[in-house]
């Protein structure tokens, strides 16, 4: 009836060859994954700062307090962009039913975590504050939620994909903005 049965005097030398070469390599996978995930939350011993420097600079900019570093969002974060490398290769998650508030950056290269806070705070030249408008063909959101008012932490995470030709950064907000109809600060 489908199973396999075995005489306990006799070992049956597949299932013994089966069983070692799944904890051989249940071992290898588990040390492996261990590895990829060091490598996902920070590309250098800075990426926190990285992270924090160029948002609190814009956050400066419009008269706003610091974000604070979360570890918990960090985590968070790091599930998520270590989830997204290994099952999607790199591709945006989708967020739409986060706690959250989040921006995602994704580069065919190298990317650190300076330059996807630079991909989301360029997009204050195409927001009109006195509107609350963003310019036709750009997304802004990534900015206004840089520059959310009542967020007060974040934490970010990013991988390298596809033998380090792709990155994938991600941080979450909390608390969340980008409020429709509300403008950020």
């Amino acid at each position: 009836m489908g199973a396999l049965q075995l005489k306990p005097s006799v070992p049956n030398p597949l299932l013994v060859g089966l069983v070692l070469a799944m904890l051989v390599s249940s071992a290898f996978g588990s040390r492996h994954r261990l590895l990829q995930r060091a490598m996902v939350q920070f590309r250098g011993p800075n990426a926190t700062e990285e992270f924090l420097v160029g948002q609190n600079r814009a956050r400066a900019t419009v008269h706003l307090g610091p974000l604070k570093w979360s570890q918990k969002l960090a985590k968070e974060a790091s599930r998520l962009v270590t989830y997204q490398r290994d099952k999607r290769i790199c591709q945006f998650a989708n967020l739409s039913s986060s706690e959250y508030g989040a921006n995602q950056a994704r580069g065919s290269y190298p990317m650190g975590p300076r330059q996807a806070v630079d991909l989301w705070v360029s997009q204050m030249q195409f927001y009109n504050h006195s509107k609350n408008l963003c310019a036709p063909t750009h997304d802004c959101s990534v900015y206004t939620q840089v520059v959310w008012k009542r967020t007060l932490e974040v934490g970010c995470a990013q991988a390298s994909c596809v033998k380090g030709a792709t990155s994938l950064a991600i941080c979450f907000y909390f608390p969340p903005g980008n409020v429709e109809g509300e403008s950020p600060y």
